[in-house]
């Protein structure tokens, strides 16, 4: 963790607002049987790959984000929250005619009560497919001649990522040498060559049409045959409270309890906040084994705090001074 701090990290990225609307909860409408709330406030966050990004900057290294955002309130809105961050905006584009994707939560409760989420609004329009951003972000990908320790890509499935600018971030990092590792909510087994994936276990189910449940011996051949299909190095599979799953190549599975307490705050972003932290760990010369427990760490730290959220590099030092044992079922 002591070399976090100035590894530059590339995030090929969807950039996604996330917007929380709170209210307080006046009475039921005459209209419908639905709450009518009065309005609080609006927080918008940086979401999607911009989440993972906010937290390699709270980890304490630096991230260099490629992206874009429609030239619209939200995205010029997340550009604002990135230079705010100290985060760079040079590889972030604005594509005309693009509307910045949004997650919009609605929460609810009393004056003084913990608000609850009681609806989301997603509002985006795919990328379109010959868009010139998309290849002006190939272009500079392939020109790119800075100090890079790893790549990240977050693919969100909002257009941004097509199989051809994956691989191009694939065939960087190999140039390089450095670690690059893909998270993709629908579009898993589209890509290829990467060092590591982190999925979470319904995206493994959705993308090999198995159901795991807590069977652990279809969750290993779920990781084998992953392995094998993307031909990457590892396979990261978190799984909520039954906390996650490391596949590698030649190696017996690792098994890892779930850090902290299962009774979580909010789970929003948790997925960016593990990418993150192992993205950052493997780049900083940690083995996949370790990396993936410093994942764990920071992604039981990260739910138990509301709304899209980051864990700083002294959080997640603490609670690996807090918790001294071993891994928990390793090769099991």
């Amino acid at each position: 963790m002591r070399r976090f701090r100035g590894r530059r990290v590339l995030v090929l990225a969807d950039l996604v607002a996330d917007e929380f609307v709170y209210g307080r909860v006046e009475r039921i409408s005459r209209e419908a049987p639905v709450l009518i709330l009065r309005h609080d406030v609006t927080d918008v966050r940086l979401g999607g790959g911009a989440n993972a990004v906010h937290n390699i900057r709270t980890l304490g290294a630096r991230p260099l984000p490629f992206g874009v955002l429609g030239r619209d309130a939200h995205g010029k809105h997340l550009r604002a929250l990135l230079r705010e961050k100290t985060i760079p905006t040079t590889g972030v584009a604005y594509a005309p005619g693009y509307a910045t994707p949004v997650k919009a939560r609605i929460l609810a409760g009393r004056a003084h009560s913990t608000k609850q989420q009681i609806v989301r609004l997603d509002a985006y329009a795919p990328l379109p497919a010959r868009s010139a951003a998309r290849r002006s972000l190939e272009r500079a990908l392939r020109s790119f001649r800075g100090a890079v320790d790893g790549v990240l890509v977050s693919d969100y499935g909002c257009g941004l990522l097509d199989a051809a600018l994956v691989r191009a971030a694939v065939a960087f990092a190999r140039r390089r040498r450095i670690p690059v590792t893909v998270d993709s909510r629908f579009a898993l087994l589209r890509f290829r060559g990467m060092t590591a994936v982190t999925p979470n276990e319904p995206e493994v189910e959705d993308a090999l049409g198995v159901t795991i449940g807590h069977d652990r011996r279809k969750l290993e051949a779920a990781g084998r045959e992953l392995l094998r299909r993307l031909g990457c190095q590892a396979v990261l599979v978190t799984r909520g409270s039954d906390g996650m799953a490391l596949f590698e190549r030649g190696q017996p599975p690792v098994h890892i309890k779930v850090h902290g307490t299962d009774e979580v705050a909010d789970v929003t972003g948790a997925g960016d906040t593990v990418i993150a932290t192992f993205t950052l760990a493997l780049a900083s010369g940690a083995t996949p084994a370790e990396a993936a427990r410093l994942a764990n760490y920071a992604g039981g730290i990260v739910v138990m705090k509301h709304a899209t959220a980051t864990v700083s590099a002294d959080e997640l030092v603490a609670a690996v001074r807090e918790d001294k044992g071993p891994v928990k079922g390793a090769g099991k």
